[in-house]
């Protein structure tokens, strides 16, 4: 097997510390979090405590200094725990490494230092109740005045929206459509901004998603990230990784599933025997192991390509994104079947990962708008 194929030393010991992170912190509890609603900080705050905060924000400004399959790794083996909870600190890490990658000196010195450790939890907020796909269309306004930039609007299904500290922020500062977005790092002690009720959701229990209000917030002009009219330039960056990781978590979970359905399907008795014997039970297990494995060397591979800066990185940050979480999903909606009745119960974990990952073909670009970019991109060769 050739050196490329397999991964390194260093990022087998990576895995292997979050896994065992996972395995002894994340996953005896994830059904009690899913069940009451509990956002678990204090766990999320131990993750931090391994550096997995601040996966790829440079070195100088305190993070670790990774790649992006790295980060892929972490995600992947946290998701196996709990997808909500993996999820939410891969925003954490996408909001850093946006300060990391495009702040000023001042805003990073501000921010970074109660970041990487988690002190403080950052978001990261684009969408808003009437720009979801059509994202450059966003509302949300911010008037210069004087040493301050004064925001209003509204943004929508913001992770982690009232437990969060700082959000990351897109906004319009100047004309319709792209060229007029700006980024800029929002407080949540700021006079003038509030949240919405919790939304009542599907999945995802483990962390709170609400609307972030902004009603004539006065943010510092320092708070600015990258150059004015940058903003949508940088969201569109940060996706990138967002969208290997949300696959990496997809993955995660999906590994959870069939790991389950293995040891059920071997336990479960039919007919006189166990229902791995039967050949149905087998080639659906199969095509579960064959399509996850697929899914995760088209994720490393493009996780590989965000890294190196490719020129065809975000045509495949979103095939694998697609590919990953639809896949990710068919295999719990497999796994469900193969428990028959009690996949269907909450004493097994499996439905809880059938509604977590069912997001995940939605959020950071929905599948479709997956399509869209692969498709535009082909037709650009």
């Amino acid at each position: 097997m050739s050196g490329q194929f397999q991964l390194t030393d260093d990022q087998l010991a990576i895995q292997e510390t979050a896994r065992r992170f996972t395995a002894n912190r994340i996953t005896p509890q994830a059904a009690r979090w899913d069940e009451e609603h509990i956002f678990p900080a204090e766990v999320i705050r131990e993750a931090a405590e391994l550096g997995f905060a601040a996966l790829y924000v440079s070195e100088e400004n305190g993070g670790i200094g990774l790649g992006r399959l790295e980060a892929a790794l972490v995600m992947e083996a946290m998701a196996y725990g709990c997808p909500s909870t993996s999820a939410f600190i891969s925003i954490h890490n996408m909001a850093s490494w946006m300060l990391d990658r495009f702040g000023s000196a001042e805003v990073q010195a501000k921010y970074l230092p109660r970041l990487t450790g988690m002190e403080w939890m950052a978001g990261y907020a684009l969408t808003e109740p009437g720009s979801g796909s059509d994202a450059s269309s966003l509302a949300t306004r911010a008037e210069k005045q004087g040493d301050c930039w004064v925001v209003s609007g509204t943004k929508q299904f913001i992770s982690g929206a009232g437990a969060n500290d700082l959000y990351l922020t897109m906004v319009r500062t100047g004309e319709d459509g792209p060229a007029g977005i700006s980024c800029l790092a929002i407080e949540k002690g700021m006079a003038g901004v509030s949240f919405g009720a919790p939304e009542r959701k599907l999945g995802w229990h483990s962390q709170p998603t609400a609307s972030l209000v902004l009603d004539q917030v006065r943010v510092p002009v320092e708070n600015l990230v990258g150059a004015e009219g940058e903003g949508f330039r940088i969201a569109m960056m940060g996706l990138d990784g967002g969208r290997l990781n949300i696959g990496a978590c997809s993955l995660g979970g999906a590994q959870r599933c069939l790991d389950e359905a293995l040891r059920y399907t071997k336990e479960r008795q039919q007919f006189g025997r166990p229902i791995a014997d039967f050949q149905h039970t087998q080639f659906t297990l199969a095509d579960m192991a064959t399509e996850l494995e697929a899914a995760r060397a088209l994720l490393y591979l493009a996780a590989a390509k965000v890294t190196d800066g490719a020129p065809d990185r975000t045509r495949f940050a979103a095939m694998a994104k697609r590919l990953s979480t639809d896949s990710a999903s068919a295999v719990a909606d497999r796994a469900l079947q193969l428990h028959g009745g009690y996949g269907y119960l909450m004493d097994y974990p499996i439905e809880r990962f059938w509604r977590d990952l069912r997001v995940h073909s939605i959020l950071e670009g929905t599948n479709q708008i997956m399509r869209l970019i692969v498709g535009r991109d082909l037709l650009r060769q």
